[in-house]
């Protein structure tokens, strides 16, 4: 079989233009697609971390209302800029966003570094998010590896490559004209047509350059799901609501406040059930009414305003209590 690196010599200039040509006809319309404003795509490629592009769109144009700019998240306190993220999860992101904000007003007067090699010494951004920053707002001929280009790549080449050989390959397939929309245009093809179990081949406007066809499966395996039942307390009186604030030594979602855990009893009342997924763990999750629970009375208006988990945010949203 030939190897990738025959492949991208004969095929590249076509193929760039193929998926580029595809890509300016068919892309997503994305508020991050929208702008050059470094602090607003190093935004999305945070919160696209391991999360769904719907879900980052319920919360991209809320966090930017509250932070404008870098200096505005650099100068908030961090509680509040961990009620803004409250609902994506993966709240170290959020941690990791905040003292970068810092660094770059502190150390950089206020301006992103323009190299994906400076920005990667920030806090919470490695190889792929300094390439997507530095390719999409500053032009550098950086190539993105995730998960969707390792797919099209692998398709592509029908070659079992990883690692430094994926990275390898996608900087010989880079446009070095348009390395921003190139690196979204290789994303978008993985994300919406090269897909995992189904890929849309007929749809494929590089069908012509693969070698598979689809036939080629990731050796990945998904990892398994585990199922699990808890119960939280919900009290309200006098339009406030018994919280709790987890220990600053927990390992997950240190100093967010949560409802109540609760022991399930005969005696309880149970107001509804809900399910709520993190990582790899569907939780179903009961909500009952518990006298006697301790905990610290939170005034209804004063919620939105707290880092609140992504369950209790889920449970009081569905009790009425919040609206967001």
């Amino acid at each position: 079989m030939k190897s990738s690196a025959h492949w991208e010599a004969k095929n590249i200039p076509a193929f760039r233009a193929a998926l580029l040509k595809w890509y300016h006809a068919n892309r997503r319309d994305l508020p991050w697609r929208r702008t050059d404003d470094p602090y607003k795509i190093w935004l999305s490629e945070i919160m696209l971390q391991q999360t769904r592009v719907a879900a980052v769109l319920e919360h991209y144009d809320r966090f930017l209302k509250r932070f404008p700019t870098v200096q505005k998240v650099a100068a908030a306190k961090e509680a509040s800029v961990l009620a803004q993220w409250s609902g994506l999860g993966y709240y170290r992101r959020a941690r990791n966003l905040h003292a970068a904000a810092k660094i770059v007003v502190k150390e950089h007067a206020g301006e992103f570094p323009r190299t994906s090699a400076v920005l990667r010494n920030l806090p919470g951004i490695g190889r792929y998010t300094a390439a997507a920053i530095a390719s999409i707002a500053f032009g550098e001929a950086a190539a993105v590896v995730d998960g969707n280009v390792e797919r099209v790549i692998v398709r592509m080449t029908a070659q079992n490559i990883s690692g430094e050989q994926v990275w390898a390959t996608a900087n010989q397939m880079l446009s070095r004209e348009h390395p921003g929309d190139f690196n979204q245009a290789m994303m978008e093809l993985g994300a919406m047509v090269c897909l995992p179990g189904e890929p849309k081949c007929s749809e494929c406007p590089v069908r012509r350059f693969c070698r598979t066809r689809g036939r080629h499966a990731s050796a990945a395996k998904a990892p398994r799901q585990f199922k699990r039942e808890i119960a939280y307390t919900l009290e309200r009186r006098d339009g406030s609501v018994l919280l709790v604030q987890r220990s600053a030594s927990e390992q997950l979602m240190p100093r967010m406040w949560e409802l109540p855990r609760a022991a399930p009893q005969e005696s309880d009342v149970q107001l509804f059930s809900v399910r709520h997924s993190i990582t790899v763990t569907d939780y179903k999750v009961r909500v009952v009414s518990k006298n006697g629970t301790e905990g610290t009375w939170v005034r209804r208006e004063r919620l939105n305003k707290l880092p609140l988990t992504g369950v209790t945010k889920k449970i009081l949203r569905l009790a009425g209590i919040i609206e967001k």
